[in-house]
């Protein structure tokens, strides 16, 4: 490259410049103005010299940046209340969607407990909880979206069903298979709320129908049971997969021993501290505040266990194929899904079937 290049485009420039109307065709008009121009038409001109108009717009352009500064500053302030009337106008929405999920949610119970009395089973007649006592409102939030997460498992394990009786391909029913293990954390999650609000609750099952109750474990299944459900159900394993479900089944149930000993304990510790001299000059109150900080512990307990569930899956789904993990995990759902709906026909079983037969002599 010729290093005279740049210096021949600005000539260049120059030229064209010029052939547009360059200096000489500029200064000609403005030569012709002034030769033709009288001594009043220059006194005119004088008072337009930028000498002292220019300490006047100085001044204006002053006072036109205090306005705008002072408008820009009354415009923070409108926004910012705005903000904050915004902030409380939605936590008053949400405070009052969280009592009308609790009046719904009475009300619901008041119906089941009709129910109850008109098929004769008034014992068993709560699906979520105890009739005669009112929940806190994250517990009643926990209910509500505990019901919501049921119909979206059944939706999402019917979708896994049907992705898999179509022979779909290996990514896309991987995809599924995710969907519905990254769901069941979504439950470990809703039930950690819970169990801030009230961990007795969460750990009573009260939440669940009363079949599931009878299998219930720290506030779940056992994993070792999940095991057992869905072992069976998988296609033939390799010894390597049977010795590693074999191995993670012996962890679980250890796992699993542990917290229930723990638990075991911390029950035989709380009717200690209640078993005391009726009659003797002890402060109560103190030990009550110490019960409460033993109870507290439960979440602990329901932490773990709920922790270990959550590992089981995963792991359970690295040792198999996807396919494998997808029948599993289909077997799983199905076997909740059954749970259900056997509570659902206990509690609504006919008054014939729990009136005891009459015994004649």
């Amino acid at each position: 490259m010729d290093i005279y290049e740049p210096l021949q485009q600005v000539s260049m420039w120059g030229d064209s410049f010029k052939v547009e109307g360059g200096l000489n065709s500029i200064a000609s008009p403005m030569l012709l103005v002034n030769t033709t121009t009288s001594m009043e038409n220059k006194s005119e001109y004088i008072p337009h010299e930028p000498s002292e108009p220019s300490e006047v717009n100085q001044e204006t352009t002053n006072k036109d940046v205090s306005k705008v500064l002072r408008r820009l500053a009354q415009n923070r302030e409108a926004a910012r209340k705005s903000r904050l009337r915004k902030k409380a106008y939605v936590q008053q929405l949400e405070t009052s969607r969280l009592k009308l999920m609790q009046l719904e949610l009475e009300i619901g119970r008041a119906r089941k407990q009709l129910q109850g009395m008109c098929t004769g089973n008034a014992l068993d007649t709560t699906f979520m909880g105890s009739p005669e006592t009112i929940n806190p409102v994250g517990i009643v939030a926990f209910e509500i979206e505990y019901g919501n997460w049921v119909d979206e498992n059944h939706r999402r394990n019917e979708e896994l069903r049907n992705v898999f009786q179509a022979n779909a391909s290996e990514v896309q029913l991987g995809q599924v298979v995710q969907n519905v293990l990254s769901h069941y954390t979504d439950l470990f999650r809703l039930k950690a709320e819970a169990a801030k609000s009230d961990v007795l609750y969460l750990i009573s099952g009260v939440w669940k129908p009363s079949v599931e109750r009878l299998f219930l474990w720290i506030g779940g299944a056992r994993p070792s049971q999940l095991l057992n459900l869905i072992v069976p159900q998988l296609d033939p394993l390799t010894e390597q997969q049977l010795a590693s479900i074999k191995k993670l089944h012996l962890s679980s149930q250890q796992a699993e021993d542990a917290l229930s000993q723990g638990l075991e304990k911390l029950q035989q510790s709380l009717v200690q501290d209640m078993a005391v001299d009726p009659f003797s000059a002890t402060n109560h109150g103190f030990q009550m505040a110490i019960a409460i900080t033993k109870f507290e512990a439960l979440e602990s307990f329901v932490s773990q266990a709920d922790h270990l569930r959550r590992e089981t899956l995963i792991y359970m789904s690295r040792i198999l194929s996807t396919h494998q993990a997808a029948r599993g995990l289909i077997a799983l759902g199905e076997y909740f899904h059954r749970l259900r709906t056997l509570g659902s026909r206990w509690t609504s079983r006919p008054c014939d079937s729990v009136i005891s037969p009459r015994i004649t002599p």
